[in-house]
């Protein structure tokens, strides 16, 4: 049945070109099973996929969003951006780097840092964005967490982190090596006062993130299928002659061979951490885990 359009008081048939229907931006194609997702669905299943359970790369400012209590919390530290203490240049300068993948991202900085409510409790919250320079941690991302982590121990909070990293951000040399000991020294601070430290990998986490606070959790959560590691599987390879065993690196292998505590659905996280924090932020409860942890590292030692 053909379309008709009213024009100058005649009725005309609308051609096949003006009866096409707009769909951009409507659908998104899953990268795992190829089904195409209706876009608000899939922003409804916090960019999961309703048919293979593939999980999105979420922005940091999403996973801030969907963590916090009514979506409700205070940025802090957006001031604190990357610098360029060692004028590097590769194929172009690291400073237009830097303004290139703010204007992109709409972000500072590869982390967004802040302080807010989840389940009642006061936690300090962190996320990166692999949209920002690949997520890479320099001087600015590691300067961002450690105040976060001193914040936390002022205010008696506990510090969630999500990860997402391609690692360390080679165009500050050892500055942003240096990020690694100094993340890890304000988290020892934070264990000495039995504040909890819940990491969150996802999607990737590699390098330098991986090889220091990200598996220094209290508890260590995972999304389903997200590469964890330090090196890639590829250099892995090439450098030990050997082939990897299948799904090497993804958060299954790693729970498996207890590498960390917990994969969860990212409909399901919040609920888990929720919950997780009941227990570890109930100073009863923290006494009596201590307690019994210290009587059994004496009784081990003592046989």
């Amino acid at each position: 049945m053909p379309w008709f359009r009213k024009k100058k008081g005649k009725i005309e048939p609308v051609s096949d070109k003006d009866r096409v229907v707009r769909t951009e931006n409507v659908f998104v194609r899953c990268e795992e099973c190829g089904e195409h997702l209706y876009k608000k669905e899939l922003e409804e299943a916090h960019q999961v996929c309703v048919h293979c359970n593939y999980h999105f790369r979420l922005g940091a400012y999403d996973r801030l969003e969907k963590l916090f209590d009514d979506a409700h919390c205070e940025e802090l530290d957006a001031d604190v951006v990357s610098t360029d203490p060692l004028e590097f240049v590769d194929s172009k300068p690291y400073t237009k780097r830097i303004a290139q993948a703010q204007a992109a991202t709409g972000l500072p900085e590869a982390v967004i840092t802040a302080r807010g409510k989840v389940g009642g409790h006061r936690v300090f919250g962190g996320a990166m964005d692999m949209n920002f320079i690949g997520g890479s941690m320099g001087s600015a991302v590691g300067e961002k967490l450690t105040r976060l982590i001193e914040q936390a121990i002022k205010e008696r909070g506990a510090v969630i982190i999500f990860a997402a990293s391609g690692g360390a951000r080679m165009q500050e040399g050892t500055l942003s090596l240096m990020q690694m000991a100094k993340i890890s020294a304000a988290l020892a601070a934070l264990e000495e006062r039995r504040l909890p430290f819940i990491s969150v990998l996802t999607d990737p986490t590699t390098g330098g993130v991986t090889a220091s606070f990200a598996m220094l959790g209290d508890l260590i959560i995972a999304e389903p299928k997200a590469l964890i590691g330090f090196a890639g599987p590829r250099v892995i390879e090439q450098t030990i002659r050997q082939k990897l065993p299948k799904d090497f690196q993804r958060s299954e292998f790693l729970l498996d061979h207890g590498m960390i505590d917990a994969i969860l659905d990212r409909r399901e996280l919040r609920a888990f951490l929720i919950k997780s924090l009941d227990f570890m932020m109930n100073p009863d409860l923290v006494e009596k885990s201590h307690n019994s942890i210290l009587k059994f590292q004496v009784a081990t030692s003592r046989s």
